[in-house]
C-alpha cells in the first residue's frame, strides 16, 4: 500500500514531468520560429516522450489505490536563445528531474516501499538516458560553434528522431 507522503510527492512529480513536456512543446515552437525545424522535431519527440512519463506515473498512482491530482502547470520560457543554449537548459533541466527522481527512489528506500522502488528504476533508468542524449547533441553543437554549415547539418539530424514508442501496460 502506498502512502499519503509517496503519493503526495508522486503526484508532484506528475506535475514535473507535464512541466517538462510543456518546456519540450515551447522549445519545439520556438526552434521552429528560429528556423531549425530538426530541433524543433527533437523537441517535439521529446514533448511525446515526457506525455508518456507522466501517463506512467498516473497510471501506477490509480493502480495503486491513489488519488491523481493533477495540478496547475507553471508557464515555461517562450524564448531559449542559442541552439546551444537550448540544450544546456535542456540539460540543466534533466539534471534537475533527475535529481527529483532521485529523491523519490530515496523516499521509497526510506518507506520501504518495494513497488515503488520498482517503479523508480524504470526512472532512474530512463534518466541517464536522457542526459546522455542530451549530452550527445551538446558535444557537436559545441564543436561547430557558429558554423551556419555544422548547424544545418545538426538540424538534418535531428529531424530524423521519431516518436518514441507506447509503453505496454506494466512496462
Amino acid at each position: 500500500m502506498i502512502s499519503e507522503k509517496m503519493l503526495e510527492a508522486l503526484n508532484e512529480q506528475v506535475n514535473k514531468e507535464f512541466y517538462s513536456a510543456y518546456l519540450y512543446l515551447a522549445m519545439s515552437a520556438y526552434c521552429n520560429t528560429i528556423g531549425l525545424p530538426g530541433f524543433s522535431n527533437w523537441m517535439r519527440q521529446q514533448y511525446e516522450e515526457e506525455n508518456l512519463h507522466v501517463t506512467k506515473l498516473y497510471d501506477y498512482i490509480l493502480g495503486q489505490g491513489g488519488d491523481v491530482h493533477l495540478k496547475q502547470i507553471t508557464e515555461p520560457p517562450q524564448k531559449y536563445g542559442s541552439p546551444v543554449e537550448i540544450f544546456e537548459q535542456t540539460l540543466e533541466h534533466e539534471q534537475f528531474v533527475t535529481r527529483c527522481i532521485h529523491k523519490l527512489m530515496g523516499q521509497a528506500v526510506d518507506e520501504q516501499d518495494y513497488a515503488t522502488q520498482a517503479l523508480l528504476q524504470w526512472y532512474v533508468t530512463e534518466q541517464v538516458e536522457e542526459e546522455s542524449n542530451v549530452n550527445d547533441i551538446l558535444a557537436p553543437l559545441h564543436m561547430v560553434g557558429d558554423d551556419k554549415g555544422g548547424l544545418m547539418m545538426i538540424d538534418q539530424q535531428l529531424a530524423q528522431r521519431v516518436p518514441p514508442t507506447p509503453l505496454a501496460p506494466g512496462q
